[in-house]
């Protein structure tokens, strides 16, 4: 396996961070890792607002706070396929089954299951949360090419001993990220990330996903089976 095989196979989603700071210097390595993915026309889309600290804080406590007051979600594109077909709410359902059977949660326990969620909106207590944000006007392919970013990003975090989650639920509360922030009107908040040391005594962290074999999403033509 190469270096880079074996980032890729032990990347996963950390929801349990040490307090460590982050040296500035590590992030601006990292984004600028980023930034270094493949991106049509060298259009270059999205933008990274990196916080820590106080303004941290202050973030993760309006978007629980809009959590908590049960605020309607108003995401400005769709994360998942609607309606969700089978086979893939069937991934969904073991993924979040497997991550409320390490913390110990119940499959009725709703109430726990909640205060999980909401977790996202703190950024999982993380040293440093970070706003994705697109032009509005932006096609599906800038889409696509922030997302190899994104990976770009959590890749070489990886490498420089941080973990990292993605944070697909604080577009929910885009609207509240995009005013606490002062963004402008060019400006959409697509994730957030939660990035930090990982906590290596966090119950949450031993939760592993499977990929789908190989034959299930790739097709190989006119190659010789002999070699």
């Amino acid at each position: 396996m190469t270096p880079t095989e074996a980032l890729l196979a032990g990347r996963r989603s950390v929801r349990g961070f040490l307090p460590e700071a982050v040296p500035l210097q590590d992030l601006e390595r990292i984004l600028r890792a980023a930034r270094s993915a493949p991106s049509g026309a060298n259009l270059q889309p999205g933008r990274f607002h990196v916080l820590t600290g106080t303004p941290l804080a202050d973030l993760g406590r309006a978007l629980t706070r809009a959590d908590r007051d049960g605020r309607p979600p108003v995401a400005e594109y769709s994360y998942f396929p609607q309606p969700m077909p089978a086979e893939l709410k069937e991934r969904q359902r073991v993924a979040g089954f497997a991550l409320y059977a390490a913390l110990g949660i119940g499959r009725r326990d709703l109430a726990a299951r909640k205060a999980q969620f909401s977790a996202n909106y703190s950024f999982f207590s993380a040293p440093v949360g970070i706003v994705v944000t697109i032009h509005p006007d932006m096609g599906k392919g800038c889409f696509m090419d922030l997302g190899m970013a994104l990976m770009a990003l959590m890749v070489a975090a990886e490498a420089l001993g941080y973990a990292t989650c993605g944070i697909g639920a604080l577009a929910n509360h885009a609207d509240v990220a995009h005013d606490h922030l002062a963004l402008g009107d060019d400006e959409m908040v697509v994730c957030g990330i939660a990035l930090g040391r990982a906590d290596p005594d966090a119950a949450i962290n031993t939760v592993t996903t499977e990929r789908a074999p190989l034959a299930s999403y790739a097709s190989f033509t006119g190659f010789d089976p002999q070699t």
